[in-house]
């Protein structure tokens, strides 16, 4: 998705505009992580870009999209443009090791535990 969206209408305030931009944000993202994972994909992830014109666009992260939107209004521009890109991506696994490591030593046996004293003053 690259959009340029305007943040100025006859009727409607820009502040609703911004609300309607991140609605149709909201909507792409979620339509797109419906769609069916390949073999060996562990979800859709995304690269996003937001400013004021293609040119200055600033890359976001899918969490940082609607501040970004928000600050843009605030800055006064009269448009907002919006890239999202789609693409695969996987999980970090940590990675197992061959064999368990085997202490040096030989557990010793539990010791019993000694009663406690009481000290009656």
């Amino acid at each position: 998705m690259k959009k340029t969206f305007p943040l100025t209408h006859p009727k409607i305030k820009p502040a609703r505009l911004a609300d309607s931009i991140r609605a149709e944000i909201s909507k792409y993202i979620k339509r797109e992580r419906r769609k069916e994972l390949p073999e060996g994909i562990d979800f859709w992830d995304f690269d996003c870009k937001v400013g004021a014109d293609a040119a200055s666009a600033d890359e976001q992260h899918i969490s940082a999209v609607s501040k970004a939107i928000g600050q843009v209004l605030e800055e006064g521009n009269d448009t907002v443009y919006v890239e999202i890109l789609v693409k695969q991506a996987t999980r970090n696994k940590p990675a197992k090791p061959d064999k368990p490591a085997k202490p040096d030593k030989p557990a010793e046996p539990d010791k019993p535990a000694e009663p406690a004293e009481d000290s009656e003053a």
